[in-house]
């Protein structure tokens, strides 16, 4: 990574996952640099929205948001979705899922990615790409990522890379070889040019981007400063106004998928006991025609030493 890019081109990427997956070492990675906190924590280190920016050599200027957990016990998601939002009023390049292969898929990791998809409509899958950190595990275990997947992939995990298109990438966030890191950031970045022309080279943008992205200009033009002082009230409003609305939606889209992951958690325990109940009856019928079987030949051969005896006689 150097400080000259080859043009003024901007690309904005969004990190979201669940707390702990390593979001923030990620984003590091990415820069080449340490600007996002990151440290091994039970709780998030990431709080609050943050977006920092490095040059590419010979490339762009990437702008890369660092977000916190959706479920992550706070009550600002709402609030933190629309900082999100305003920071990238020209729109969003890729959103990069987040995950770890040092832990099991779980349903909060389902809930994020469906609650995004809710929020901001099916079109966000095609802008979506995901990173798995913990390489230095299966690098450790001489296994690459289709080894891992092969053998640990639930079926809402292999949904969710197949609608993301199998746009999916390893990085080892621990790695002191500045030739690897590279390397892990450029087949990142590949992906993102994936998106971006599959996209037809537009961010993905929405009426809330294009509403925050019009107050945000009305304020800049503004020449005095009684008049950009009412506009940035109105900027300030409009920031509130949509952070009540997503919270509200975010809130119903939880309570949703929440109930719909309870379901699915009580057909799938009710089959599995349909499973055992079938196994356990398969398991007594076999048994039955074992001991049915037993007792058959036990008869036939005493059957056949009287017929034996009766000849001697």
């Amino acid at each position: 990574m150097g400080k000259t890019p080859l043009s003024n081109e901007v690309k904005t990427i969004v990190l979201v996952g669940r707390t702990g997956n390593g979001k923030s070492a990620t984003g590091n990675n990415i820069l080449g640099r340490k600007s996002f906190k990151s440290k091994i924590s039970s709780s998030g280190v990431t709080s609050v929205c943050e977006m920092q920016t490095t040059a590419i050599k010979d490339g762009p200027i990437i702008n890369v948001i660092d977000t916190p957990g959706l479920f992550d016990g706070t009550n600002s998601a709402g609030k933190e979705i629309v900082k999100c939002i305003d920071m990238a009023k020209d729109g969003i390049h890729a959103i990069i899922l987040v995950f770890s292969v040092r832990t099991r898929f779980s349903e909060e990791e389902q809930a994020t990615f469906l609650t995004i998809q809710a929020l901001f409509g099916h079109k966000i899958v095609d802008y979506m790409l995901v990173v798995f950190t913990g390489g230095d595990d299966l690098e450790a275990n001489e296994e690459t990522l289709d080894d891992y997947l092969d053998s640990n992939c639930p079926q809402a995990l292999q949904d969710i890379l197949t609608l993301c298109g199998n746009r999916k990438v390893l990085f080892n966030n621990r790695t002191k070889d500045e030739s690897k890191r590279l390397e892990q950031v450029q087949q990142l970045l590949n992906l993102v040019d994936t998106i971006i022309s599959h996209n037809g080279k537009q961010p993905f943008t929405n009426e809330l981007f294009k509403q925050l992205k019009e107050k945000a200009s009305e304020t800049e033009k503004a020449e005095t400063l009684g008049i950009k002082m009412q506009l940035q009230k109105k900027y300030d409003d409009e920031l509130k106004r949509m952070t009540h609305m997503i919270e509200s939606k975010l809130k119903e889209e939880i309570g949703k998928l929440m109930k719909m992951l309870e379901e699915e958690k009580v057909a799938r325990c009710k089959a599995e006991q349909n499973y055992k109940s079938i196994q356990s009856s398969s398991n007594n019928e076999i048994q039955k025609l074992k001991w049915d079987l037993q007792v058959a030949n036990s008869r036939q051969t005493n059957g056949r030493r009287r017929s034996g005896t009766c000849a001697i006689l």
